[in-house]
């Protein structure tokens, strides 16, 4: 990338002044040859606002790029790599692939070039060569952002999958375990308690064969929110497989995980009258806390298996 010492020539800072001038003409022009042969799929989904976006704004960036160029601007964590960022992000939440982002940016940089072989008849060849070069280094910097946030959204949204359940979007097995043990080395340290409730749907194999497995995947979503609903911001939710949940209360008393079963139940009866729910459901819980019951999450879960299976057993007599 070229140093901030260099000059620019009157006629190539005369064309930058034309190209922000014209910032808004150019961006239509971008639009048009995007729908032309359908380059951009997605742009002719969009109204003109739309289709535009960003990219006055672009251009202005570079015509200020080609007047006064500096490596500042096209540093990454610029205001302006925030903006691309920004501008790839949205393009995506409106059906945008990866490709047709950058191929939106290589779009500009056609329409840019024809203007500039279009009025640079008077310039002398090191300004044509100096031209091109800025107007190609803004370009790649500009594609190079939009790759890499998009490879950070891939990155952010993988490791999320591989953190929690794909149906519930609560905290997978996996993971749950793990914050647990988290936790209980906090626990220790500051002489804290931890609760955990494992609880599982009882009959909930008869929603499957009545309903269907949809009306089954329906139910678990909808139990999922609202143990996520009962807790606070500081607690954890987790499906441990099948219909079997968990939920993590730190800084908890004697009484939260009791407290905590008693509104699912209540919740879960308000779900059945509105409707949400199939057919009625219970739950057969087990609670286990730190210190008293383990030490570890393998100790708790053990604690916490027996007491629910023993619920079940005693509600079954």
């Amino acid at each position: 990338m070229e140093p901030v010492s260099l000059t620019t020539s009157e006629p190539l800072a005369h064309l930058a002044d034309e190209i922000r001038a014209e910032a808004w003409e150019l961006a239509l022009a971008v639009v048009e040859e995007g729908l032309r042969d359908d380059t951009i799929p997605p742009l002719a989904r969009l109204g003109r606002l739309g289709q535009l976006g960003d990219m006055p704004t672009f251009i202005a960036e570079l015509a200020e790029q080609l007047r006064h160029p500096t490596s500042e601007r096209l540093r990454p964590g610029s205001p302006l790599a925030a903006l691309v960022r920004d501008h790839a992000r949205e393009r995506e939440a409106l059906g945008f692939a990866p490709r047709d982002v950058v191929t939106e940016f290589l779009v500009l940089r056609r329409v840019l070039w024809t203007l500039v072989l279009d009025r640079s008849g008077g310039f002398e060849p090191t300004d044509v060569l100096l031209l091109e070069q800025r107007l190609h280094d803004v370009i790649d910097s500009l594609v190079t952002e939009c790759v890499v946030a998009y490879f950070d959204r891939a990155t952010s949204e993988l490791s999320r999958r591989a953190r929690h359940d794909a149906l519930t979007d609560l905290l997978n097995h996996t993971t749950f375990t793990h914050e647990l043990e988290l936790e209980l080395v906090r626990a220790k340290r500051y002489g804290s308690s931890v609760t955990l409730v494992f609880f599982d749907l009882d009959h909930f194999k008869e929603i499957n064969d009545t309903y269907g497995h949809q009306a089954g995947d329906r139910a678990l979503k909808r139990v999922a929110q609202l143990l996520r609903s009962e807790l606070r911001q500081s607690d954890l939710a987790g499906r441990m497989g099948g219909d079997e949940f968990s939920a993590l209360l730190v800084e908890s008393d004697p009484r939260t995980g009791e407290a905590l079963l008693d509104r699912l139940e209540s919740g879960l009866g308000e779900l059945v009258e509105t409707g949400e729910l199939a057919m009625p459901l219970s739950i057969s819980a087990g609670v286990a806390r730190y210190p008293e019951d383990g030490e570890s999450a393998q100790a708790l879960f053990a604690v916490a298996d027996a007491r629910l299976y023993e619920a079940k057993r005693t509600s079954a007599t």
